[in-house]
């Protein structure tokens, strides 16, 4: 299996909405499934999307472990699914819809590796914002870890807030905690240290990762640097909401019927 001849494949099952054809389960190596997921972008490019920046998914040893990883994995935004707080979808809209909390980091100047520390990244952080990645489970990232690498780790849109800005470098990412309600009602809560990895340090690999395909963190893209609490399922007709102390709240919702 080629890389253009898995491209091909996932560039028609995802216009379609499709899961990936069984013909590439157990077919890619983690390197390959990141060539295809970049030869994706680069149709999507092509067809007139803009890139938007990147994610980080599997930013926690256990989840790491779980998936039997040994470092997170990354995945691109589009532009097109930026979405502002607030934003109601059409829940049939999305095949397998749950959503994670994250933070939205917006970089004031490029990052491009190796070598990049999580200390040259504090310098290159222009803002930071709530945010709520909307991801689609119709996918194979538990089955198969590098054919949902290259599906793009389930991304399907992302919701974010107004941003802090200038990013505060004295504010404590470990400490930052939130509090996930539906329907009005407190579901979850969770901190950053016993979430995560430290946002700041997931932008560094993520930056001398993307170096071995030749891409950067460039300046003016954001990334969600992984989610504070495991993916939860959406039910039509519910509002979710994300509070990010000490950075605010982030909303969505997902209507019965079409918005």
């Amino acid at each position: 299996m080629t890389v253009d001849e898995a491209v091909r494949l996932l560039w028609e099952a995802w216009q379609q909405q499709r899961p990936a054809p069984e013909e590439l389960r157990g077919q890619l190596t983690l390197d390959t499934a990141y060539r295809v997921q970049l030869g994706l972008l680069a149709r999507h490019l092509a067809a007139g999307e803009q890139q938007a920046g990147w994610k980080i998914g599997l930013t926690a040893e256990a989840v790491r472990r779980l998936y039997g990883s040994s470092e997170p994995v990354f995945g691109y935004l589009l532009q097109s699914r930026c979405f502002r707080s607030g934003h109601a979808f059409a829940h049939a809209a999305i095949p397998h819809p749950a959503l994670e909390a994250e933070l939205c980091f917006t970089l004031g100047r490029s990052l491009r590796g190796p070598g990049v520390t999580p200390a040259q990244v504090l310098d290159a952080v222009a803002s930071v914002a709530p945010a709520l990645e909307i991801v689609s489970l119709r996918g194979s990232l538990a089955a198969d870890l590098p054919l949902g690498v290259a599906e793009n780790v389930s991304q399907w849109a992302y919701v974010v807030a107004p941003a802090q800005a200038p990013y505060p470098r004295d504010l404590d990412l470990d400490a930052v905690a939130v509090e996930v309600r539906r329907n009005g009602k407190t579901v979850l809560r969770a901190r950053g240290a016993e979430a995560l990895d430290n946002p700041l340090h997931a932008l560094a690999w993520l930056a001398n990762r993307l170096a071995a395909y030749g891409r950067a963190l460039e300046a003016g893209q954001c990334v969600l640097t992984g989610s504070f609490i495991k993916p939860q399922p959406v039910a039509p007709g519910e509002h979710w909401e994300a509070h990010f102390t000490p950075l605010g709240s982030v909303a969505a919702t997902f209507t019965a019927t079409p918005s």
